[in-house]
C-alpha cells in the first residue's frame, strides 16, 4: 500500500507541476481560434456589402440562398432526425419560432448593412447588450444601480456618436487628427442619424431575441446543436416566400447573375457568415467565457474592424472609432454583471484543482488513504 501511494503521489504531483503549462497553451490556441473565425466572419461583410451596393440584388433573395445553403451543411453535420427524439412543445415550437426572428434579423441585417455600411451595422449588432442592460437595471435586484445607469448611458452616447459618423473621417470631430481620408466612394453628405440605423438596431435586437431564446430552449450542447439546426432551417422556410414574392416583382430579382464570383460570394457568406460563426461563438462561450455582446467579445470585434477598415480603404477615422468602441466597451463592463464576475468564476475550477493536488501531496492525507 505505501509503494502504491508513493506511486500515487508522484503522478499527481507531475500533473499539478504540467497543469499550468497545459491550460496556458490550451487557452492560447482556442483564443486564436476565436480570433481567426471573427475575422472571417467580418471579412464575409465586407465582402457582401461590396456585393449587395454593386449588384443590386434583393436582399431577401440573398439571405434566403445563404440561410438555405447554411441549414444544408447543417442538416449534413448534425442530423437531427437521428439519436434522441426531441420534445415537440418544449424545444422544436421554440426553436421554429425562433426561425422567425432569426429570418428577420437577416432581413433587416442585409437592408442596414447596404445603408449604413459594414463598421456599423456590425458594431449595431451589440445592441443586445444595450437592452440586456436595461432590462437588468428595470428588473434586477440589489446595488450598483448608478453603475448601471452610467453603463447604459456610455452604450448610448456610443451609438449615438456611430449614428453622427464619428468613426468615419468625414464627418468625425478628430479629424483634424487623424487626416487620411481613405475612403473614395462618400455617399451622404449628411451624417445618417439614429433614424436611418434603425434597421441594424433592429436587426441587432432581433438576433439578440434569438440568442436568448435558443439559450434558454436548451443548455446541453449537443442538444442545443441539434435545436439550431432546426433553427435556421426554419428560417431559411420563412424566407423562401418572401424570395419569390421579391423575385416576382418587376426587376427586384434581375440582378443576380451566376458567375464564379457570384457563387463564391453566396458559399463565402453562407461558410463564414452563418456556419462556422455558431461554432466559434459556442467555443468562445464554452471554453474561454467570452458570450456574444460581453466586452472582451468587443475587443476582438474592434482589433478586426480597424484592420478590415484600412485594407478596404473605407471612409475611416481611428481615433473616432476608439472613442466609439471604448465607450461601449466601458458601458458594457459596468452594466452587465458577468463582466464583473468573470475573473472570480474563470479562476473557480483551476483553485479546485490545485487545492486538491496539495491535498493529495500532504504526506499525513496520503498515510491515511494508504
Amino acid at each position: 500500500m505505501m509503494m502504491m501511494s508513493e506511486h500515487t503521489r508522484g503522478k499527481v504531483r507531475s500533473s499539478g507541476y504540467n497543469l499550468p503549462i497545459s491550460r496556458s497553451r490550451r487557452s492560447y490556441t482556442w483564443h486564436a481560434l476565436h480570433l481567426v473565425g471573427r475575422f472571417m466572419r467580418l471579412l464575409s461583410v465586407y465582402v457582401v456589402y461590396q456585393y449587395l451596393t454593386s449588384s443590386g440584388i434583393s436582399v431577401a433573395i440573398f439571405t434566403c440562398i445563404c440561410a438555405t445553403t447554411a441549414a444544408f451543411m447543417f442538416l449534413i453535420v448534425h442530423r437531427p432526425w437521428k439519436g434522441r427524439s426531441l420534445t415537440t412543445y418544449q424545444q422544436l415550437v421554440p426553436s421554429i419560432i425562433n426561425g422567425a426572428f432569426l429570418s428577420l434579423s437577416y432581413v433587416l441585417w442585409g437592408h442596414g448593412l447596404r445603408a449604413c455600411g459594414p463598421l456599423r451595422t456590425i458594431m449595431a449588432e451589440y445592441v443586445g447588450a444595450l437592452l440586456g442592460a436595461m432590462s437588468t437595471l428595470i428588473l434586477g435586484k440589489g446595488g450598483r444601480k448608478w453603475q448601471k445607469v452610467a453603463g447604459l448611458m456610455a452604450m448610448l452616447a456610443s451609438f449615438y456618436f456611430l449614428s453622427q459618423g464619428w468613426a468615419t473621417s468625414t464627418f468625425s470631430p478628430f479629424s483634424y487628427i487623424d487626416d487620411k481620408r481613405t475612403g473614395e466612394n462618400i455617399a451622404q453628405k449628411n451624417p445618417i442619424g439614429f433614424q436611418s440605423m434603425s434597421l441594424v438596431f433592429l436587426g441587432g435586437a432581433f438576433a439578440a431575441v434569438f440568442r436568448v431564446i435558443a439559450r434558454r430552449v436548451s443548455l446541453k450542447t449537443q442538444m442545443k446543436r441539434r435545436l439550431h439546426v432546426v433553427t435556421v432551417t426554419s428560417a431559411a422556410c420563412f424566407l423562401f416566400p418572401v424570395a419569390v414574392f421579391e423575385a416576382t416583382q418587376k426587376k427586384s430579382g434581375i440582378g443576380l447573375e451566376i458567375s464564379t464570383t457570384v457563387v463564391g460570394i453566396f458559399l463565402a457568406n453562407s461558410v463564414f457568415g452563418v456556419f462556422l460563426p455558431f461554432y466559434v461563438d459556442l467555443m468562445a462561450d464554452e471554453r474561454l467565457r467570452i458570450p456574444v455582446g460581453s466586452a472582451r467579445h468587443l475587443l476582438v470585434t474592434s482589433v478586426c474592424v480597424c484592420i478590415l477598415e484600412i485594407l478596404y480603404g473605407m471612409d475611416f477615422s481611428f481615433i473616432g472609432f476608439l472613442v466609439c468602441a471604448l465607450s461601449l466597451g466601458l458601458g458594457i463592463f459596468e452594466s452587465t454583471p458577468l463582466e464583473r464576475g468573470h475573473g472570480k468564476s474563470s479562476q473557480l475550477p483551476l483553485h479546485a484543482e490545485k487545492s486538491n493536488v496539495s491535498l493529495l501531496e500532504d504526506p499525513r492525507m496520503m498515510s491515511r488513504v494508504a
